[in-house]
């Protein structure tokens, strides 16, 4: 049967068709380009929806928040003590963060509470709070906290801040102007869902006009002098507003962690936290009782499936050490913590990975607390294991593991957390993935006690934990 055709091969060589030949190969290094550029990216290749912020918390942060021992009294020298301390001692460790907790913009705030009968505010003429001047002096002239953060970078760290959701009252109340925006203050705020606790702030409406700038022009702010956490309160849940910062920390030029607090995030919402921030409470504020550190099991266990790399569930801070200096709530005192509670405290904390935000004034530690924080087979769990999850819980033992992604060795946290001392708790090989013997090292005390078959199990003091490695 005659072939009505010509196979491209055919045309190319036929001399009736010079024309097209001509054409063709003059087309074809472009098209050969055009196709090695679009290459489909293997299995292995970066995904490129991935937020870019969360390159900026690669590893669960860890830092000082001067909440716990200052509440909303800290004054800079405080700051720059608790610096010149972790630069010392923790900075080697992996400790980063230097965070300034609430309210350093009111000039006459008071330990035990809030003073909100006649706080003096300081705000500059677009509505943005800005360092109180008898408490932190470097900020004269319009420099704001950037001569702070200088101090802080100078040491090798990282410089945070708290701040409250929302846009103040009294720019509500001048009818401040908004940068960037034709908006003024009394535009964009509602008196529905106030912070319930802190009446600083009005609600910002999201998607009015100058809602977005608002938040825009705060970052900025930050961005300008040197921020680099940010811990935003009474946010949690808020998805409109949380939505608003995502944007304005991804405009102002500087990474800034982003860290939501307090509770109030649910795990239906753990995608959208996930895009919108590093960090996440998943506690109301935890303090040195042995009852929120018990509630802490069912919290972790619930939150351990949403975590990656770059974000966060957060188990909030550790009141370890001296606490309770000018504290919002509670009197000076070292933790009430039982030294086995603080075992089981780090131990809980570093195989969930929650971010470690150290509350004690550090200048005051003591030995035993120093030891506590800068363990660093200890530390490596928190900040490079995977696949963390609790194995079994009967009654109140409770099994915990995880893997060293690097060597395929496991990690096993022992708890007792009932009111029984001396209890035996034990994980079976099989529970975590291992048949056969393995040698197991405490990571505690960084001795080797001995090789396992098919089990595992240790007496664990009331209230204690033990933390261990299985290897081959």
């Amino acid at each position: 049967m005659k072939k009505n055709s010509l196979s491209l091969f055919s045309l190319l060589k036929c001399k009736k068709y010079t024309y097209i030949r001509l054409l063709f190969l003059s087309v074809l290094p472009a098209l050969l380009l055009l196709l090695t550029q679009s290459k489909i990216p293997d299995a292995g290749s970066p995904q490129t929806d991935e937020p870019e912020f969360h390159k900026w918390a690669p590893v669960p942060p860890m830092g000082w928040n001067s909440w716990d021992c200052f509440g909303p009294t800290v004054v800079e020298q405080e700051v720059k003590a608790n610096a010149d301390y972790m630069a010392k001692y923790l900075r080697k460790a992996g400790w980063q963060y230097i965070v300034v907790d609430i309210r350093w913009y009111v000039e006459n705030d008071k330990a035990g509470g809030y003073n909100q009968n006649d706080p003096r505010y300081v705000m500059d003429e677009y509505g943005r709070l800005i360092p109180a001047l008898n408490r932190f002096p470097s900020a004269a002239d319009g420099k704001g906290f950037k001569p702070l953060a200088d101090y802080v970078h100078s040491k090798g760290l990282k410089f945070g801040i708290h701040i409250m959701r929302g846009i103040p009252v009294i720019a509500v109340q001048k009818n401040s102007p908004i940068l960037g925006s034709n908006a003024r203050a009394q535009d964009i705020y509602t008196t529905e869902r106030q912070c319930r606790w802190l009446r600083d702030m009005y609600t910002i409406v999201s998607d009015r006009e100058g809602a977005q700038e608002y938040y825009n022009s705060i970052f900025q702010l930050y961005a300008s002098w040197g921020v680099d956490f940010v811990k935003v309160d009474d946010l949690s849940g808020r998805l409109d507003e949380i939505a608003l910062v995502r944007k304005a920390i991804d405009n102002c030029g500087r990474p800034i962690v982003l860290s939501l607090s307090p509770s109030g995030n649910r795990t239906e919402n753990a995608e959208f936290l996930k895009n919108n921030a590093n960090m996440w409470r998943t506690t109301g504020d935890f303090w040195d009782r042995w009852v929120d550190l018990k509630n802490e099991f069912e919290v972790c266990n619930r939150w351990t499936a949403f975590r990656g790399k770059g974000y966060y569930p957060d188990a909030d801070m550790l009141p370890l050490g001296k606490i309770g200096i000018r504290a919002e709530r509670g009197e000076p005192r070292m933790t009430l913590f039982t030294p086995d509670e603080q075992y089981t405290l780090m131990t809980l904390f570093a195989i969930f990975r929650s971010p470690l935000m150290f509350g004690g004034n550090l200048p005051d530690n003591d030995q035993f607390t120093l030891s506590l924080i800068t363990n660093k087979e200890v530390l490596k769990v928190n900040q490079q294991s995977s696949n963390n999850r609790q194995v079994t819980r009967e009654n109140d033992l409770i099994v915990w593991t995880a893997d060293d992604p690097k060597t395929g060795d496991k990690y096993v946290a022992l708890f007792n957390a009932s009111d029984t001392p001396d209890a035996e708790v034990s994980v079976k090989f099989d529970q975590i993935g291992l048949s056969g013997s393995h040698n197991v090292k405490d990571l505690w005390t960084g001795k080797k006690i001995g090789k396992f078959t098919g089990s595992f199990s240790q007496k664990i003091r009331m209230h204690g934990a033990g933390l261990y490695k299985i290897s081959n």
